[in-house]
């Protein structure tokens, strides 16, 4: 694809002066109103407990709960939690190679600011809300490694461009007949699927699941995750979610806490889930693909009326959208694919794209685009991710790639027809190949920030370690006799 010069007078701040940033942090600011009907809410719903917290860097909802008057205090003036959070891996092993904190910081607590406008109920835990936060440093600035203020910042880029972004995600997830005593018992091996055989979009399967999927959809709306869709998918036991479209914040919110509230629901029927990208070398994946769209107003920008002859047309917008998203998609892989898991999905043949490619309505291809003539479904599916994402991660890589591309005015060079295959650029196959191409990306300290972009580098050459170090299944099969 072509990167164009971007015309003189359109170039975005990339930084702020030292007396800019001295000002910032003197002014901290403020925490969110709280509705004077919160507690009104609360008193109304027979809520006696309430549950905060926020996601760490590989999307874990770390918290715990307060009550009422404790709530209270927490809006009013925020409430400190240990940064370790963001010092260790979803296993809670400390890192050793992290900066934002460590053994050399001491471990202080983080500021934790509640957001009011994410409290919802927990259907499954009676008299139990739910309320998520953001973490700020010692200067009241966004945490460095806070996903959640990641993708706020980079909303603001897109509002600042005159842009209201919107994304949904859908998720693919395998249920098992089996509990958490059950899994470790078997070290995740040999398990029973929920249902036998190769299902796709199983009218009779979903009958047959019928107490499990009612509890799914009617506990997901009352948790204020709304789902579009719901349906088996090709492979044993396994179901895929399309969760309504909503502000990109709004929208990560969903997808987070649906990963979150699946593993809390599936053991009420005596089964486990798993977004693992491949958790079985003969099956396929599970997809975490992102929709996305920009718009003005009620205007949805990525829409344009057809060509000659009926042809599709794609508005200048959405062709730099594309462009920005082409041209760092290899670098950007890492923060889409951040698990040595998601790069067991990237084979031929399995639905997952290969190389950076695009197409129109082309499921081959890495970005999807669908109904581009539509004033209200134009929009772009990436469909790099797996459902091992950190949404708020992964949104924030697309969105700011996108915008990168509108800024720069970059083109996306033409559609891919018929099988996108494998070009002659390929994606990362390794997270320890796509962490170095992140590492050496100036575009992605530009959209995202130096300082998030090193520590997330270093908390996946850690992942890489952590792997390198594993003696695996597979080894011991094969070489435990034979050499």
């Amino acid at each position: 694809m072509e990167r164009k010069k971007k015309k003189a007078g359109t170039r975005v701040n990339r930084g702020s002066s030292k007396a800019e940033g001295a000002q910032a942090v003197s002014a901290q600011p403020p925490l969110p109103a709280v509705p004077a009907e919160l507690w009104e809410r609360l008193d109304r719903e027979g809520v006696r407990w309430a549950k905060i917290g926020g996601f760490d860097i590989d999307g874990v909802l770390r918290g715990k709960y307060v009550a009422l008057d404790k709530l209270r205090s927490a809006l009013e003036k925020g409430f400190g939690f240990c940064d370790v959070i963001f010092g260790w891996d979803m296993a809670d092993n400390l890192y050793d190679n992290s900066k934002v904190t460590g053994w050399h910081t001491g471990y202080p607590d983080a500021l934790s600011v509640l957001d009011p406008g994410t409290l919802r109920r927990v259907p499954w835990e009676p008299g139990v809300a739910a309320m998520l936060c953001d973490f700020r440093d010692g200067a009241g600035n966004p945490h460095p490694a806070c996903p959640r203020s990641l993708l706020k910042k980079v909303k603001a880029r897109a509002e600042r461009m005159g842009f209201q972004a919107r994304f949904a995600a859908e998720f693919e997830f395998f249920f098992f007949r089996e509990t958490r005593e059950s899994l470790a018992h078997k070290g995740y091996t040999n398990l029973q699927p929920l249902d036998p055989g190769m299902m796709g979009y199983s009218w009779l399967r979903t009958g047959q699941d019928a107490e499990l999927v009612r509890d799914i959809l009617d506990s997901l709306a009352a948790h204020d995750v709304e789902l579009e869709g719901f349906h088996t998918e090709t492979g044993p036991g396994v179901y895929e979610a399309a969760i309504r479209h909503d502000d990109v914040l709004i929208a990560a919110d969903k997808a987070a806490l649906f990963k979150t509230a699946m593993k809390q629901l599936a053991p009420r029927h005596g089964l486990s889930v798993t977004f693992m990208a491949k958790n079985n070398q003969k099956l396929p994946g599970s997809s975490g693909h992102l929709h996305q769209s920009l718009w003005r107003g009620k205007t949805n920008v990525f829409s344009a009326p057809r060509g000659r002859g009926g042809s599709p047309s794609l508005s200048p917008t959405l062709r730099a959208y594309l462009g920005g998203q082409m041209a760092l998609m290899r670098e950007l892989t890492a923060l889409i694919s951040p698990t040595i898991n998601s790069y067991k999905r990237y084979v031929p043949g399995l639905w997952a794209p290969l190389s950076p490619t695009w197409g129109i309505d082309n499921r081959t291809c890495a970005l999807r685009v669908i109904d581009p003539d539509s004033t209200t479904a134009a929009r772009v599916e990436c469909r790099q991710p797996a459902a091992d994402i950190n949404p708020y991660i992964a949104m924030a890589a697309c969105l700011g790639a996108g915008l990168w591309g509108i800024e720069h005015e970059l083109d996306p060079g033409e559609p891919s027809q018929g099988d996108a295959g494998v070009k002659a650029e390929r994606l990362p196959t390794t997270l320890k190949e796509a962490a170095a191409l992140l590492a050496q990306s100036a575009a992605a300290q530009e959209i995202l920030g130096a300082e998030f972009v090193d520590h997330y580098v270093r908390t996946r050459n850690w992942e890489v370690a952590e792997f390198e170090r594993a003696v695996t299944d597979w080894e011991s099969r094969r070489y435990f006799e034979m050499v």
